[in-house]
């Protein structure tokens, strides 16, 4: 099977096709972690792109049962350099082909990813269109559809990987937690769960509907697209605002830009954004740094805020990666505590939260 991608600039590479024969269209955004490739590709924060990896081999240990963050694959199609037909694992339960087929998500391999990467690097993400194929395709015609497709994040990708319904985890402990899904990834539910019960909830759930559960704290979860969406504001933010007097809450990701514009601060869009498992962050209270995990293109401006303290910043960029409100029980950071890169650096800040939950919530 042959593939092409097509970025907006006009650049067309060609390369094997895998995983299911289709044309998709998407933002390309790359990730440079060397593992992991099988919760990325289940990580709802993807959605709307199309996910490249700078690593040059991946696949070479299968797909399993257990290392799933969503149900199933979330960005709209996948770039490689190789991919291993033949992986070798105890845990594998099928190739990355078979895995993508089964989700019927279309694969490049056998390209220069590291020259598209560094193109981004200089130019920014870009729209693009991947398609796996037979024989014969009309360029000409994708190089005009994807110039005139309008970008994914004017869509609410939140919408289409939230929840919709309330769904109710028991876990440890006495506490209830109200876990906001944007697009959460399992690991936070499976993190929180050590500590408390949960109640995961749609997005655009209402104030008067959380005071009904009655939860001792709030999480604001990870996921996909631009926190300033009018959908998003009119939801998620309007409901912060409502309720942010009366619990201790934590944001993590967009949970955290969410929350962040909450007090009015205000989002922009990176150029290539921060996506692999060794971005250094610096805690500005402790002084510390912590080699962290990220997936996103937005990020906090750092305008000064009577109500917060930008708690953290981005060692690589001095991006906003943390705030703390003056005065309430609320904090934020833009990384990732539950995927432990360190291998577990950032985990101390759920043991914070939960704390800080047993302190000022409802129960405490």
């Amino acid at each position: 099977m042959k593939a092409l991608l097509v970025l907006e600039d006009g650049t067309c590479v060609e390369g094997i096709g895998f995983g299911a024969k289709k044309t998709v269209f998407g933002e390309l955004v790359f990730n440079t972690n060397m593992t992991g490739y099988q919760e990325s590709l289940t990580d709802p924060s993807y959605k709307g792109q199309i996910l490249m990896m700078t690593y040059p081999l991946i696949g070479n240990y299968g797909v399993n049962s257990d290392d799933f963050e969503s149900h199933r694959i979330q960005p709209e199609g996948f770039v490689v350099s190789e991919q291993c037909n033949f992986p070798s694992h105890r845990k594998q339960g099928k190739t990355l082909d078979e895995f993508l087929r089964e989700h019927e998500i279309p694969g490049i391999a056998e390209i220069d990813t590291r020259a598209l990467t560094i193109k981004i690097r200089k130019q920014g993400t870009v729209k693009a269109i991947l398609a796996t194929y037979d024989d014969g395709i009309d360029v000409e015609a994708l190089k005009k559809k994807v110039k005139e497709m309008p970008h994914p994040t004017t869509r609410n990708l939140v919408d289409e990987v939230s929840c919709n319904k309330i769904i109710r985890h028991k876990g440890k402990g006495k506490l209830d937690i109200a876990l906001i899904d944007c697009g959460v990834k399992r690991n936070i539910l499976r993190s929180l769960l050590q500590y408390c019960n949960v109640a995961q909830v749609p997005y655009n759930i209402n104030a008067d509907e959380i005071f009904k559960l009655k939860p001792d704290g709030i999480v604001i979860s990870n996921g996909p697209g631009d926190p300033a969406h009018p959908e998003i504001k009119a939801t998620t933010v309007k409901m912060l605002k409502e309720v942010s007097q009366d619990f201790p809450i934590m944001g993590i990701c967009l949970g955290h830009q969410i929350l962040s514009m909450v007090f009015g601060a205000e989002t922009f869009k990176l150029k290539f954004g921060h996506r692999g498992g060794n971005q250094p962050v610096k805690d500005m209270e402790s002084g510390k740094v912590y080699i962290t995990s990220q997936n996103h293109g937005f990020a906090v401006k750092s305008d000064p805020k009577e109500e917060l303290k930008f708690t953290h910043f981005n060692v690589n960029d001095g991006t906003v990666e943390g705030m703390r409100h003056s005065s309430l029980p609320i904090f934020s950071v833009q990384y990732h505590p539950e995927a432990s890169p360190g291998p577990k650096d950032s985990r101390h800040l759920f043991d914070e939260f939960m704390k800080i939950v047993k302190r000022e919530g409802r129960g405490g």
